[in-house]
């Protein structure tokens, strides 16, 4: 019987290169993000192509009722949450004086507490079938900070929190739970903040590329989305089974330091 995995912000970027890595396995996928009609059909197309089947639900997920409501629909549509990615995210850069209060309210309801609604409804189905694989899209700066992303920073390190201690609670339910924290992603919304970057350090977007994001990355490259969606795929799967309660950080050596 196939799994199905219910992935957070997956119209775009990581979610969706997860999405269509997990659908190559043979898995059915619950898409949820916002985009255009025309958006959202490439993004079913993209993920059914690898073999299963797909749905999009446009939960908002500042919204615990629509996450709910969501996370029922899937399980009438498709049996049990096997696989739950954690993956919508969004981020605002500014000095923390000048931070506004909305921003921040809206980054930990989108970062951070969405991931504990998620959880809490997947959790009983879980269990039940004494199987079931959380995997929660962290960052580098859910391990270590930089300036001006107070809001994006506390709510990566609370996943990390999350993360340990939902995996505590379910250890021996057959139930893992893992973080992973890539380092600079180029993603629509890595590219999004390189102007922004540019106007708040007084720099140009060249050298927000090659100074503030890339200098953090000992490689000096880019982890791609294929390369996260890989090792999402490894940690829901049966191999990953021992692996429970940790994250792993795929950052070109950026934590190295």
């Amino acid at each position: 019987m196939a799994r199905t995995a219910v992935i957070t912000g997956s119209t775009s970027g990581i979610g969706l290169g997860i999405a269509r890595a997990l659908s190559a396995t043979g898995a059915n996928v619950v898409l949820n993000g916002f985009g255009s009609r025309e958006e959202i059909d490439a993004a079913i197309a993209a993920v059914a192509a690898g073999g299963g089947k797909v749905i999009h639900n446009p939960a908002d997920m500042t919204k615990p009722d629509e996450i709910a409501a969501m996370m029922a629909s899937a399980a009438e549509t498709f049996g049990t949450v096997d696989i739950l990615v954690n993956n919508a995210g969004i981020q605002y850069v500014e000095k923390i004086e000048d931070f506004p209060v909305e921003k921040w309210d809206q980054i930990i309801a989108i970062n951070l507490s969405s991931a504990f609604h998620t959880i809490r409804a997947a959790l009983p189905g879980m269990k039940a079938k004494k199987n079931g694989r959380i995997i929660n899209i962290a960052s580098a700066h859910g391990l270590v900070a930089s300036p001006f992303k107070s809001a994006y920073v506390a709510a990566k390190h609370g996943i990390m929190g999350l993360t340990k201690t939902v995996a505590l609670e379910v250890a021996e339910a057959g139930v893992t739970v893992n973080a992973i924290c890539p380092g600079y992603v180029l993603t629509p919304l890595v590219e999004r903040q390189i102007p922004d970057q540019a106007k708040t350090r007084g720099i140009t977007e060249e050298q927000v590329v090659s100074d503030v994001l890339l200098k953090a990355q000992p490689t000096k490259d880019f982890v791609t989305v294929e390369q996260v969606a890989a090792l999402a795929v490894f940690l829901a799967s049966d191999a990953a089974a021992q692996i429970t309660g940790t994250h792993v950080s795929i950052d070109g050596g950026w934590t190295a330091q």
